[in-house]
């Protein structure tokens, strides 16, 4: 069993910078979908640049990489191999995915200012989407999953009040 949750975790390394990528393309895509579908006497967000995206989405895909890497050598340490995967994933996807979200309805600093307000609800998310991510074959729709649930989560939280 343990073999085999490791080869997941081996595996979700791997996809976490595809996942990254992907994202960053299509995360625009895939709010528009849900702002239209669950928010629809909401305005809609304004999509990131196409080059302002491309952008966020290299630094993204290298913030990921450099961050499995750590975890990747930590795979290594027995009792803090699995936990690191999830917490540098959980957070790092969490940041990125909600900041994405947010970015669609707020200018850059203020997407980042209300991440770091609700830190911890971001965090939270960004496990779910880690354990979603380290599930063979379910993970190649992480990016689709992970643009979703940010979206939801970034009505959730503005609608608590201001940044």
């Amino acid at each position: 069993i343990i073999a085999g949750i490791v080869l997941a975790v081996g595996m979700a390394l791997l996809i976490a910078p595809v996942t990254a990528i992907v994202a960053g393309l299509f995360l625009d895509d895939i709010a528009e979908v849900v702002e239209r579908t669950d928010y629809p006497d909401d305005p809609p967000g304004r999509a990131v640049p196409a080059l302002h995206s491309l952008a966020l989405a290299i630094k993204f895909f290298g913030v990921v990489v450099l961050g499995n890497i750590v975890a990747l050598l930590l795979l290594l340490v027995p009792g803090v191999n699995i936990a690191a995967f999830f917490i540098v994933n959980g957070y790092l996807l969490g940041r990125e995915f909600f900041e994405f979200a947010a970015m669609r309805f707020r200018p850059e600093a203020e997407a980042k200012a209300l991440r770091r307000k609700y830190a911890g609800t971001v965090f939270l998310a960004g496990l779910v989407i880690a354990l979603f991510l380290a599930v063979p074959l379910l993970n190649l729709l992480t990016p689709l999953f992970a643009a979703a649930m940010m979206v939801h989560l970034h009505k959730a939280v503005s609608a608590r009040g201001p940044v």
